[in-house]
């Protein structure tokens, strides 16, 4: 991934980014819909107290986790260069 002498290129470094900031958005989506999914009938339903606090708690920590695990996994696939080389096919002989 690196050129010559140790240095990215700037295509390389186009490409990190991009992948950086669609590992975030993506993850940032998919950790507001379980959030939503979790804690949205407390709001939803006007629950109170103990339920509601368990629901919001478990949908705040299922949220970091799945943020996290996105995260790292769409990156750690970038990194070993799992991105197809002809995009929209899916075998080598296409």
């Amino acid at each position: 991934m690196d050129a010559p002498g140790g240095r990215r290129t700037q295509g390389e470094r186009d490409a990190i980014t991009v992948e950086i900031g669609y590992a975030l958005c993506s993850a940032a989506f998919a950790a507001a819909v379980l959030f939503g999914a979790v804690a949205g009938p407390a709001y939803l339903f006007g629950l109170t107290g103990r339920v509601r606090s368990a629901l919001v708690g478990a949908g705040t920590v299922l949220a970091v986790v799945v943020f996290s695990v996105r995260v790292v996994s769409v990156l750690v696939r970038f990194a070993r260069g799992g991105q197809p080389s002809h995009p929209g096919r899916t075998s080598p002989d296409s």
